[in-house]
């Protein structure tokens, strides 16, 4: 499921394209025993300390380690991402492997993309938004870090955009929110 929001005070329509959260149980998980219990996770311990396990609903994959530490990334929502971490759980659970505590679900970062409806003047931005970088023979994009809400900011001169280091949806549609502002109060929008 996509979630898309269009801001009250702009014409940008934003989407949620993945969110990355950290889990733990706070325990040791023995990945070979799951390895052993479920044949679709992905376990190569020689390339990688961490075990795959793919849900298809929500489509999620999440890290487990033998720390009991998690990572969980696809998810469309915070809650999506918490679903995803106490599903991969119960699945565990039902599997027969030991997990005492429940997961605590720490969202790390949201990206989200989102279109202003206008074209941007990219070279004047770079001059006039602080904490701006515009180098166009290396990237296409202008990249903005904002301070408040602390995020990055890949803008295109189509107006479209990508956020992100926000850890709330709120946080997303704030950082969008203000720097449309930004630029229609610059005059740096074009509107077809």
């Amino acid at each position: 499921m996509q979630f898309e929001n269009t801001l009250p005070h702009t014409k940008a329509l934003i989407s949620i394209e993945n969110v990355v959260a950290s889990a733990s149980v706070n325990q040791t998980v023995d990945l070979n025993e799951i390895t052993r219990t479920f044949s679709d996770v992905e376990y190569h311990p020689d390339q990688f300390p961490g075990l795959v396990f793919r849900l298809k609903f929500p489509k999620t994959a999440t890290l487990i380690f033998s720390s009991g530490k998690m990572v969980c990334t696809g998810s469309k929502s915070s809650e999506q991402a918490g679903k995803a971490v106490k599903t991969v759980v119960q699945k565990l659970r039902k599997g027969g492997i030991d997990i005492r505590n429940e997961p605590t679900v720490v969202v790390q970062n949201i990206v989200a993309s989102a279109s202003l409806g206008g074209k941007v003047h990219l070279e004047e931005a770079a001059r006039q938004l602080p904490k701006s970088m515009y180098e166009p023979e290396q990237f296409p994009g202008l990249i903005h870090r904002m301070a408040e809400p602390k995020t990055v900011i890949l803008l295109f001169a189509s107006g479209k955009l990508v956020c992100t280091g926000g850890r709330t949806e709120a946080d997303v549609y704030k950082a969008v929110e203000n720097l449309h502002e930004t630029l229609e109060k610059k005059g740096l929008m074009i509107y077809a």
